[in-house]
Order: structure tokens, then sequence, then C-alpha cells
């Protein structure tokens, strides 16, 4: 089975070898209390001219894309190493640097391992000791399952990291005796930290989304009543940009994360922003909002008389999915060149990136994507989004985590305001109730919940923490206190910030749940154990009162997630 593997390696690289070399030495690596165990191959000729180093693990049946088959070059003769990506024929990269690093060896003692007599030499990588055992049993052979010890004389036979990370030397196969020749078409030369960055970029699923998209205040703009797929169209006089695209499915083992950068284009203010996506499966759904009116949506009525459109799940309809809720800077970029700081340089763009693993279902097939930032600018904003997928397997593995089951139940943030859509006052004079309904046979069951809160006066509830209970059945299960106290740490994405007079400035401040040019992180709340069935649950918080023009808001999401 190592031969073949072998050969098959070796028709890879375009028949590195005239025939097999002399010999190939087989590793394997493992872990105290593991039972996993990798193989790495090295290929040595009888002259000391070269060695290959190559993987051995076994090739997945069904890979995932951007896969590259490793191979390291050892160059004795000119003490070199050649690091090469094969993504095919045609798709070749490599690096080289010197054989002669700068590792200080230890001699420590001469002892028997595995039958070999071997030096035993120990050093330090990267804060890890090695422990390194040496043959030169081997006459007129030099090899090592790692290029970092590379200029050791004779053959590697034992390599322990730490205590407890151990490469041995499993076997050797001897063949007949003939040169190994490095290729002279390594392929394209890429430095040493761009190829290991090339490397994990190709293992990367980018799905792009918007494109550098103005998100701005514009009455003029058209509204498209037919929403073609992969075209970015704006809505609610331009504060929504909305794209449909359609997603393949990614396998559970993948990660999936939301990038976004923004820039100011000429709003000053730090404003709120969310990516949600829109369930659109019902008759009656947000699509239809956007397209006619916020008058469409269902709608709460608090108990002073005041609506709310759309903001939770109803027996005919499923509220906005919130992927990420994030806040502009004071900003940045466009008012960069207005004002100075003495020991800082302002950031170009803020940057978000966020874990929406657990939101994947509604990243996948027919998928109706927005992003949302409101300001009353002409200028407004320039957004980027990205989502991007991370393997955790080598393998293709499945197309959908049919184990998942997700509801959600509610979304009180006001993304189509500019439409007329209500800010979320309802927690002054009333709390938020949502029935929903427990499947069988979940084994895990929690609420992801986001929850800012607004009011940008002395008093007012951004600047007032606010204690958030969450009742399950009219009975108190969660208490949470939305609050930012690391503001200060984000100064130099907020130029237009105020600046006051004892040196603090704006965005300097702590608020409920958020700061400038940051993304609020959801909290989880643990329902494992709710039985199947019919339940309530209720969002209450303390809202401060009106004071004068002035009113406090809340923007709450929240999507329960189970497991089966």
């Amino acid at each position: 089975m190592i031969k073949r593997t072998l050969l098959i390696l070796a028709a890879a690289i375009l028949a590195v070898f005239a025939a097999d070399a002399q010999r190939w030495l087989i590793y394997e690596t493992f872990s105290d209390g593991s039972p996993d165990t990798s193989r790495t191959l090295v290929a040595t000729s009888p002259n000391q001219n070269a060695a290959l180093i190559s993987s051995a693990d076994p090739e997945e049946a069904n890979p995932i894309p951007g896969i590259a088959k490793h191979f390291t070059y050892i160059d004795y003769k000119r003490d070199t190493v050649f690091y090469q990506l094969y993504y095919s024929k045609d798709e070749k990269y490599y690096t080289g640097y010197s054989l002669n690093n700068s590792n200080e060896y230890t001699l420590e003692k001469t002892e028997k391992i595995n039958g070999y007599n071997c030096k035993k030499y120990t050093t330090s990588l990267f804060s890890n000791k090695m422990e390194i055992w040496v043959t030169e049993d081997m006459k007129n052979h030099r090899g090592t399952p790692s290029a970092s010890f590379g200029n050791l004389p004779g053959v590697v036979v034992q390599i322990v990291r730490n205590g407890n990370t151990t490469t041995r030397l499993a076997s050797v196969e001897k063949y007949k005796d003939v040169e190994l020749i490095i290729p002279d078409n390594l392929g394209q030369y890429t430095d040493r930290r761009a190829i290991s960055n090339l490397e994990k970029e190709k293992l990367v699923i980018t799905i792009p989304v918007f494109r550098d998209a103005q998100i701005c205040f514009n009455p003029k703009l058209p509204k498209s009543k037919v929403i073609p797929f992969d075209t970015v169209l704006p809505y609610s006089n331009g504060t929504i940009i909305l794209k449909r695209m359609n997603l393949k499915q990614l396998p559970p083992h993948y990660q999936l994360f939301a990038e976004l950068t923004e820039q100011s284009n000429g709003d000053a203010y730090d404003r709120t922003g969310s990516i949600f996506v829109i369930p659109a499966s019902q008759k009656v759904n947000f699509l239809n909002a956007l397209i006619d009116s916020v008058g469409v949506l269902p709608v709460f009525t608090d108990k002073n008389g005041a609506q709310y459109q759309g903001i939770k799940l109803e027996n005919d309809y499923t509220p906005l999915v919130e992927l990420v809720r994030f806040f502009t800077p004071f900003g940045v970029h466009h008012f960069n060149q207005y004002r100075s700081l003495n020991d800082k340089e302002w950031e170009d763009a803020a940057y978000y990136k966020q874990d929406v693993s657990d939101l994947r279902q509604y990243l996948q097939g027919d998928v109706y994507i927005g992003a949302f930032i409101g300001n009353y600018d002409a200028g407004g904003h320039k957004v980027t989004l990205d989502l991007k997928a991370y393997p955790e397997s080598y393998e293709w593995t499945g197309s959908a985590d049919e184990y998942c089951w997700t509801l959600p139940l509610f979304n009180t943030c006001n993304v189509m305001e500019m439409s007329g859509q209500n800010y979320g006052t309802l927690f002054g004079s009333d709390s938020l109730t949502v029935t929903f309904t427990v499947p069988e046979g979940l084994t895990s069951l929690r609420l992801r919940y986001i929850s800012t809160g607004h009011g940008g006066w002395d008093t007012g509830d951004e600047f007032v923490p606010k204690e958030n209970v969450i009742l399950i059945d009219g009975e108190p299960r969660f208490r949470h206190t939305p609050w930012r106290s690391d503001c200060g740490t984000f100064r130099v994405f907020n130029p237009a910030s105020g600046n006051f007079w004892n040196g603090l400035s704006s965005s300097d401040y702590s608020r409920s749940g958020w700061c400038p040019g940051t993304a609020t992180q959801p909290v989880y709340f643990d329902l494992t154990g709710l039985t199947p069935g019919k339940h309530t649950l209720t969002v209450a918080i303390p809202q401060g009162q009106r004071e004068g023009s002035y009113f406090s808001a809340w923007n709450v999401s929240g999507v329960l997630i189970g497991r089966k």
C-alpha cells in the first residue's frame, strides 16, 4: 500500500524520479493519549544529494476544494530547501530558503533507538522543546521528516516535541539505486510568508455578497419590484441594500463567517447596522414590505397603542434573521484628514468578522441577504461583505446539517426606519412575548440573543446599564445586562468623534452592548430540556422614560437553535 501511494505521488509531480529511490523512510506521528496517527514519507538518494518529504495520508475519496499536495525538497549540495504546493500540472507554487537555519543544538548523549545507534540533540523551536535522535548507520543517506532539522548529519530516527508529541521512523523500504532529481520547474515562485497564506486561502470558500456597495439616504432611488439573482438593489430610500443569491449547501464541518468592512462615504455619525437574511417562504414576508410598504407586515400594538411592524413570529410570518449587528464608527475614512492624534494613526476602514455557522440553514439555496445602516446622509457609507467557509475536514462529507433545527422568534431592529418602521420603544410600557412550538427529538436547545440599548443623551439607555430578563412560560429564566466598557480601544476608527474637555472622546464612553466601530456578540441561553409542544418566551427590559424629544429604544433579536 505504501509503495502504491508513493508511486501515485511520484506520478503527480511529473516523474520526479527516473525510478524508485533507494530508500523510502516512513514516519509516524502521534501524541500522548490520542489515537490519531499521521504519516510522512521521505525519499533519500544514496549520494546524499537530495531528499523529498511528502505527506503519506490516504487520499480522500471526495476531497474538499483547494487541497494541494505538499512536497519539500532538500538540496544538500546547495544547502537549500524548496517547498512546493502542487495543485495540478499547470498550477504549482514554491518557495526556497536556506537549509542552515539558526537552530542551536546541544548534543546530549548517544543511545539506541529502534535498533539504530543515535546521537540525541536538543534545541528550541518557536518556544517548543525539541529532542532529535539522528543515526549515521544508513551510510551515504540523509533524511528527516522535518526540514527544520535537515542540517543534522545522517537520518532522523525520532523527534519528540515538548515531551508529548512523537515522530518516529516506523519502517524503511529499499529500492534500487537511482539518483533523486529535483524538478527544474517547481512552478511560480512565492515568498515564504505568502505561500503559507496562499495555501490557507485556497482552502477557504469565499462567497462575495457586496463589493464597495453604497448605503445612503436617497428618496429618489427607484424601488425594484422584481429581484433577480446576483444584483444589488437599494430599498427603504437607499438605507437597505439587498441581494438574491443561490448558495451551495456546505458540509456541516465547515465553519461559516460573515466578514464585513465599512467606510464612511460622507456620514460622520455612529450608526446602527445589521446584516440579515429574509425568510421568504411564507405568503407574508419582509420582501413584501420592501417592495410595497411596512404596512403589509403583521403589527404588534403595545399598551400605549404604539404599533411595531414585523417584529415577531406569527402563524403566517417569520421575522428577519439577523446575522450580524454592527455599529459604524464616527466617520472612518471620509473624515480621516480633518483631525489628527499625536500618538495614533486613523484606520482606513472598520472591520467586522463573526461566526454565523449556527445560522447556516438560512445561507443555502435561494437566499435574500440584506445590509442596513440607518442614516440620513446623501453619501452615507460603503460596505463590502463576504461569507467565508473554513473546512474542519479534508473530505467533503455530506451537503447539509440535517441534525440542526432553527426558528427565528423576534427582531426589533427597525431596518426600514427610513420607510416608517417604528423604533423598538415598546419596552417602556410593555414586554415582548412570542409563542413557539418545540418539536420532538431535540437533544439540545439554545436561544441566540442580540441586544443593544439606544438613547444617546446622558440618561438615555445607550449610556445606562439595563437588565434584560428572559421569561419562559411566564417564569424568569435568564438575566443579562448588555454592556461594553472597552470602547476606548477603538479610538483610531473614530476620526469624527467629539472630543471633550477632560481628554475623553465620545467614542470612548461605555455603552449598552456596543461600541462605535464594533459588532455586538450574540449571547446564548440554554433551553435544553424544554418539553416538546407550545411555549412562550418573553423579553422584559426596564426601558427609560422619554425626556422631551429624546427617547430610548432597544434592538433585540432572537433565534432558537436546536440539535436532533
